[in-house]
């Protein structure tokens, strides 16, 4: 694996795929929850929030980061950046996955007990948050083991 990248590692066109995903669905997720809807009344909804406003900067970052290793044609190769860079997106990607989790209790719980407890325009936002939220994770996670596969060969 000395001259081969594993696609979806830092620095592949794969990767920048995943970065851009994982800005998209936290854009999307924080744009449904925070639109002309009373987020703030659930702690829940705010911890995705904060959380989305994390992988944002994050994500968008590492994408330039991508773009200019793509571009240029010379692939992250250095384990200290690499490591920093698994740490940071398992660190996220955990959170996302606890507040879209925790979001989805949020939403079954308004849903379900006692009839519906919140108009449907801002149930259904808060779904389509947190589907983005789950979105999200799942490229975050993604781009941590196919970066934390390749740490060990550096």
């Amino acid at each position: 694996m000395d001259d081969e990248l594993l696609p979806g590692s830092m620095g592949t066109s794969a990767s920048l795929s995943l970065r851009l995903g994982q800005t998209i669905f936290s854009s999307a997720s924080l744009l449904f929850m925070s639109l002309g809807v009373e987020f703030y009344s659930y702690t829940a909804f705010s911890f995705l929030v904060t959380i989305m406003g994390l992988v944002i900067p994050w994500s968008f970052t590492l994408a330039l980061v991508d773009m200019f290793s793509v571009i240029a044609g010379c692939p992250l190769r250095q384990p200290g950046i690499l490591l920093t860079i698994v740490i940071g997106d398992s660190v996220l990607a955990i959170l996302s996955l606890a507040s879209a989790c925790a979001s989805a209790g949020v939403i079954n719980f308004l849903l379900n007990i006692d009839g519906p407890h919140c108009v449907p325009k801002f149930c259904s936002r808060y779904q389509l948050s947190t589907a983005m939220a789950f979105l999200s994770w799942f490229l975050s996670a993604a781009s941590s083991f196919f970066n934390l596969w390749l740490l060990p060969s550096l």
